[in-house]
């Protein structure tokens, strides 16, 4: 039987605070950051993690940890607002990073994205809405979003840069020298420019409304589901 699960530790108001979602023996639950960076760094096909994330859930298989799933703030956290009207910061997240393991079970990724909703509608009531993108990468076009009746909203190519093994978004490569923002991975990308991989990929736009009166709000036009590995459009 699927339920909230709670701390073993009261909170200030007396009640014990919610920490995941799910039954026994499949379940998403908080974790600690530095743990599911880890796990992301070690399994994730970009091999990093993104630091705008603030909730970070495993997903545990009998009382093994299988996955992880972090949520945060987009790359450009005000353009919320410009893509349903009216979001403040806590009023949406976007699912940052997730891996899950080929040995989770059957349809895991659909079954620990709906587990984590759940968790957030309670732990999290201001937030109205949650967007991510599937990657090309992942096979199937977002099938796992279309499983858990996501809305689509199209899709965009975007510029990343492989380096070692390592995936950087374009916006890393653009930043100007002697900028403070200059250090870090723009400053490793740029300075290792000729070593890097250009990669041109698709990204699909999913949204799930929370609140579905929001949806209304949307800017975007919502479209029909893309089938499985379909083609460019013309």
């Amino acid at each position: 039987m699927n339920d909230y699960i709670k701390s073993n530790q009261l909170s200030l108001i007396g009640d014990a605070e919610i920490i995941g979602f799910g039954s026994e023996d499949f379940h998403v639950k908080e974790i600690d950051r530095n743990l599911a960076n880890s796990v992301i760094i070690k399994n994730h096909y970009s091999k990093k993690v993104y630091n705008a994330t603030y909730i970070h859930l495993g997903l545990f298989v009998d009382n093994s940890l299988k996955g992880v799933l972090q949520y945060g703030y987009a790359m450009n956290p005000a353009s919320a607002s410009s893509v349903v009207t009216g979001t403040e910061l806590d009023q949406y997240l976007e699912l940052n990073r997730m891996w899950i393991s080929d040995d989770a079970g059957q349809y895991p990724e659909s079954r620990a994205i709906s587990a984590s909703i759940k968790y957030i509608k309670r732990k999290f009531p201001r937030v109205k809405w949650i967007q991510s993108f599937a990657d090309e990468r992942c096979g199937g076009f977002g099938i796992v979003y279309q499983a858990c009746s996501f809305c689509y909203y199209g899709e965009h190519t975007s510029v990343f840069w492989e380096l070692d093994g390592v995936v950087y978004h374009n916006i890393q490569m653009t930043v100007a020298e002697g900028s403070k923002r200059y250090k870090g991975e723009a400053k490793k990308l740029q300075e290792n420019r000729e070593r890097a991989t250009e990669l041109v990929l698709r990204q699909f736009r999913y949204i799930k409304f929370i609140d579905q009166k929001w949806k209304k709000r949307c800017t975007l036009k919502e479209m029909e589901y893309p089938k499985y590995y379909a083609a460019l459009p013309a």
